[in-house]
């Protein structure tokens, strides 16, 4: 059980429940391992309370701790209830014949993301029947600048929602093709939107290629989802940004 001490001098207004879900939801977002004093400076707790908090996370595996890197990372607890959180959810189970089809007609991996806040996650797929094929971990959550599904869903917001993004998160690169320019980004968003479909090369994964849709549409406010085909292959380090 977590138990704070000094909860009371610490906000009072904010519970131990309330602390706990700060630094889950802090570790949830990040596409990195994060360690004890990164996540205290972003839910604002003093160190001591959220090392407290983590490590009893660890202790019940609902994180996991890197020794090498003293870093937190999201567990096999958590995963197991963000696995069951999606399994409540209609959208997979309405887009998954389209996702069998089109992996059928283009005989790749087809995957179906959703938002979840500022984040990309993936929520099904269908592999490709070659020996030689991509394949995602479900529930593992990337940023909206890295990917094809990504940018797909970062280009349906609005233009406040994408400057909101592009101010308050930082542009790392998951790989050496990432986009980490605002302005490149801005640019790509708008390229997405005219032709209505987000290419990538390279982006999230190395050698990896993907095609992802604008949008599909749902009846619930706020939710956009990406489907995608994916393709792993050489990969031309010329080629140029448009193409991606």
């Amino acid at each position: 059980m977590i138990t704070d001490d000094n909860a009371e001098s610490v906000n009072p207004s904010r519970s131990v429940i309330s602390r706990t879900l700060a630094v889950i939801d802090a570790i949830a977002r990040s596409p990195h391992d994060r360690g004890v004093s990164v996540i205290a400076r972003e839910t604002g707790l003093p160190k001591t309370v959220t090392h407290r908090i983590l490590r009893e996370l660890v202790t019940e595996n609902f994180l996991a701790f890197d020794e090498a890197t003293k870093a937190y990372r999201m567990g096999p607890g958590a995963r197991n209830i963000g696995l069951a959180a999606m399994r409540e959810l209609d959208v997979p189970s309405i887009a998954h014949r389209h996702l069998v089809a089109l992996a059928e007609q283009t005989g790749q991996t087809t995957t179906l993301s959703l938002r979840q806040g500022w984040s990309r996650v993936y929520v099904d797929q269908v592999l490709s029947r070659h020996e030689i094929r991509m394949s995602v971990a479900l529930g593992t959550s990337h940023p909206l600048h890295a990917g094809s599904s990504s940018k797909a869903i970062l280009a349906a917001l609005p233009d406040n929602e994408v400057e909101d993004y592009i101010a308050h998160h930082s542009l790392d690169g998951v790989t050496d093709a990432t986009i980490t320019s605002a302005d490149a980004l801005r640019d790509e968003i708008s390229a997405i939107r005219t032709t209505g479909y987000a290419v990538s090369v390279g982006e999230r994964q190395a050698e990896a290629a993907s095609v992802a849709a604008l949008r599909v549409r749902t009846d619930r406010p706020g939710r956009r989802i990406g489907l995608r085909l994916r393709d792993r292959r050489h990969v031309r380090r010329d080629q140029p940004r448009s193409a991606r």
